[in-house]
């Protein structure tokens, strides 16, 4: 069983318009909820084995605040992810290390939520930041999961009622 768990950015800044958008840093929103949707995966009995973002500032603090929280050691920055198409992902996926059961992928919309409605019939209108959005395939390797039946798991976002 292969497990992906797709994880949009937190909420980012936009106060200063020099700033580009690859180096755009969290907002104090964003540094809230990033380690909040962390403790629900932690509280739910999910540990990822690897943690695989996009390198851009925000993408990057967002998986640093899940790695803080979760103890996870593995994280891997991979330039494709940054506003990223669905194919992006799969490519991504499909060279996963077979030690690998659980994966978090750290991206950008729109190309998260597309690869997200292309994974499942559960269907979603937008990510929003810091959501996540978990599947699982009875696949032994990661090459397969794209081509093989997944199945919806959860989807979880900061204002979601729990």
């Amino acid at each position: 069983m292969k497990t992906v768990l797709l994880i949009r950015h937190a909420k980012s800044s936009w106060d200063d318009s020099s700033v580009s958008d690859f180096d755009r840093p969290l907002n104090e929103r964003g540094k809230k909820n990033a380690p909040e949707m962390a403790v629900r995966l932690h509280d739910k009995g999910i540990k990822p084995d690897m943690f695989v973002s996009s390198p851009a500032k925000r993408a990057k603090q967002t998986a640093k605040a899940f790695q803080k929280i979760l103890d996870i050691q593995d994280l891997e920055f991979v330039d494709e992810l940054y506003l990223p198409s669905p194919e992006a992902f799969a490519k991504v996926i499909s060279s996963l290390p077979a030690k690998v059961s659980i994966v978090a992928i750290f991206s950008h919309n729109p190309g998260i939520t597309e690869f997200a409605n292309s994974l499942s019939t559960t269907r979603i209108d937008n990510m929003p930041t810091s959501s996540v959005f978990a599947v699982k395939a009875d696949v032994k390797a990661w090459s397969d999961f794209t081509t093989q039946h997944t199945r919806f798991w959860f989807f979880d976002y900061p204002k979601a009622i729990h």
